[in-house]
């Protein structure tokens, strides 16, 4: 594990070579993760070139973390999960006039829900912690993805419509997903 200071914060991150084309920073566990090609030189570039990005994702992890703390979890089955899901998951279809091809309940690592080209939807089973409303949000997130792919303005567009609130809820799912993750360890 390297460090880097940023203003005046240390911040700590781990370089993962692998056969990827180009490199990237995620923070998706929250520690700065960089990924590099197996054939590329010294991340300190990259690093520099990115370090605002970093700062500021940095401190918006810190503040979720200290959220977190405040939130509660929900305790209910993946059985209930997968039925208000499913009940909700219709209603949406409707309301956007989209197919869903199949639904599959899984652990993700690293997000809420996927949807791929062919409408299939995963959502993570530890959905199941979470309140009800932010279910809802994420079943409408991925149901939008079947009209609009990317998380573009357009995109962001349609949730509004149905969440105008949508910014808040992304910083409350960040949340309860490291609340969720400490519940697990």
């Amino acid at each position: 594990m390297a460090q880097i200071q940023i203003r005046n914060r240390k911040i700590e991150y781990e370089v993962d070579r692998r056969d990827v084309k180009y490199p990237r920073l995620e923070f998706r566990s929250g520690k700065l993760l960089v990924i590099l090609p197996e054939n590329y030189g010294n991340e300190k570039k990259l690093i520099e070139k990115y370090k605002e990005w970093i700062y500021k994702k940095h401190l918006f992890i810190e503040e979720a973390k200290r959220e977190a703390k405040r939130k509660k979890v929900e305790w209910r089955s993946e059985e209930e999960l997968k039925e208000m899901i499913e009940d909700m998951v219709e209603e949406f279809s409707k309301e956007l006039n989209v197919k869903v091809n199949r639904i599959y309940f899984r652990k993700l690592k690293s997000k809420w829900g996927s949807c791929s080209n062919k409408g299939n939807i995963s959502f993570n089973t530890m959905l199941k912690y979470l309140p009800e409303e932010l279910i809802r949000y994420v079943v409408f997130h991925e149901m939008i993805h079947l009209r609009e792919r990317r998380h573009n303005k357009n995109f962001w567009e349609m949730m509004g419509k149905k969440f105008d609130d949508y910014e808040k809820k992304e910083k409350e799912l960040f949340a309860y997903w490291f609340l969720i993750q400490n519940l697990k360890s």
